[in-house]
């Protein structure tokens, strides 16, 4: 049979009151990557013929955001906000000749799985006309109820206040998700009432209808963790502990190993390669990915950043965007790389700044060395070449190029290259005054009388 096409709806007009914040609810962030992103990654990957995002008239930033995501999304805007059913007629427009499955998805719902969508999608295909995501919570509390017919088809939706006390006993509950024979949708949207206490136009009674028309309703079954709505900061902490926890199975059952995985935090895309071990309290941003092989020891923090086939990182490392470490590099305790390239097999092993530099293989950078990368109006480059060894407690003024096999000695300021094979030194002659610090003790003794 073939796949049924699907028309994805994404519904992210609501105000989002409760997350007291300038930022739109649905761009808060999980894992590095706002809310509606994850949705609309949800949906892309059921191969959508198209996909429609209903706003408000409040937040015009998230259709653009939600655009620049993806160039075909289509946006529609409700305003006034009047429920549910209301929401998704002002996508109607958008897929007027659309033959499919239409898949009401949530903004605020960012945990759903791409399985989980596909699945609601073939009951249509199957023959229902509704298909409702259904999840069994520990406290059904105020949820609507799904109420089953003998055969498991959906025969109501029973919201909690009109439901009687052998309704509320029904541990299957509503979790807004849908999806709908976009025909039927397109026919009978139009007959959802507003006659109820807050005079809105809920989609739930699409049920109602469908059952008046004869027509089969289905129901598929979620995890609670999969379909928790985020209406504020706390929901929000929650979804991002699901979707850590999540990462970091994902992570060791493709062969990672974390040492302790409650307190490694992933970004919504890190990747990692095969036999990658990561130390406790490790903190991934976007824009990382890990080739084999590589040892993450405790306490690094590490974005937008690239690390090569069996290198050494920390403990204390902190890599930030742009930093290239290439096979067998080392990059130790208390290092920061800032677009800066390491070479292979390079060491940087402890107490240093590395900025807008180019590293090259086998060098070795002493404790303490700093490249001094800005003069306070521009970014400048430091070249240290293959082989080359940096003397401790050194600062490299750039743009300065210190060439493959040069030594630069210890405490120096650097602010001319240094050729190949060379040895640069920039620091003052020592001199040794004998007595000298008796004669201040006994002169400061004297004075302290």
């Amino acid at each position: 049979m073939t796949k049924p096409s699907i028309a994805a709806i994404i519904l992210a007009a609501g105000h989002g009151t409760r997350m007291k914040s300038q930022t739109p609810k649905v761009m808060h962030e999980i894992g590095g990557r706002a809310m509606i992103a994850h949705v609309i990654d949800a949906a892309n990957a059921t191969d959508p013929a198209s996909i429609s995002v209903v706003i408000g008239d409040h937040a015009p930033q998230v259709g653009a955001f939600a655009q620049s995501l993806d160039p075909r999304v289509k946006t529609a805007v409700q305003a006034p906000p009047q429920g549910t059913a209301h929401a998704v007629a002002q996508a109607l427009p958008l897929i007027t000749d659309f033959d499919g499955v239409a898949l009401i998805l949530y903004a605020d719902t960012p945990l759903v799985r791409p399985g989980t969508l596909n699945a609601l999608a073939e009951k249509i295909r199957d023959g229902a006309s509704v298909a409702v995501l259904g999840f069994r919570p520990e406290d059904p509390e105020a949820y609507g109820r799904l109420k089953l017919d003998s055969d498991n088809s959906l025969a109501a939706i029973v919201e909690a206040k009109d439901a009687t006390p052998e309704e509320l006993e029904i541990s299957l509950c509503n979790s807004g998700v849908m999806a709908i024979d976009a025909r039927f949708l397109q026919a009978r949207l139009k007959d959802i009432s507003n006659d109820n206490a807050k005079s809105e136009y809920y989609l739930t009674d699409i049920v109602a209808l469908a059952r008046s028309d004869a027509k089969t309703c289905a129901v598929i079954e979620a995890s609670p963790s999969e379909v928790m709505g985020v209406n504020s900061r706390v929901e929000l902490a929650e979804a991002e502990a699901v979707f850590q926890s999540r990462m970091r199975i994902q992570a060791m059952e493709n062969g990672a190993t974390l040492a302790d995985p409650s307190t490694v935090f992933f970004s919504y895309d890190t990747v990692l390669g095969k036999d990658v071990v990561i130390g406790q309290h490790v903190v991934f941003g976007p824009g990382v990915v890990i080739a084999d092989g590589v040892n993450i020891k405790p306490f690094c923090h590490i974005e937008g950043a690239q690390i090569g086939p069996k290198t050494d990182i920390g403990p204390f490392a902190r890599l930030r965007p742009g930093a290239d470490v290439m096979t067998g590099a080392k990059v130790g305790n208390f290092v920061e790389i800032k677009k800066a390239s390491i070479g292979a097999g390079a060491k940087v092993s402890h107490l240093s700044y590395i900025g807008d530099a180019e590293i090259g293989a086998e060098a070795n950078i002493g404790a303490g060395t700093i490249t001094c990368n800005y003069d306070g109006y521009r970014k400048h480059i430091t070249r240290i070449g293959k082989g080359a060894f940096i003397g401790s407690n050194s600062a490299l003024v750039a743009p300065v190029t210190i060439e493959d096999g040069a030594y630069v000695g210890s405490g120096s300021v650097i602010t001319k290259d240094v050729e190949a094979d060379a040895l640069g030194v920039a620091r003052a002659r020592q001199s040794v005054i004998k007595g000298w610090a008796s004669r201040f003790r006994k002169s400061h003794e004297t004075k302290k009388q």
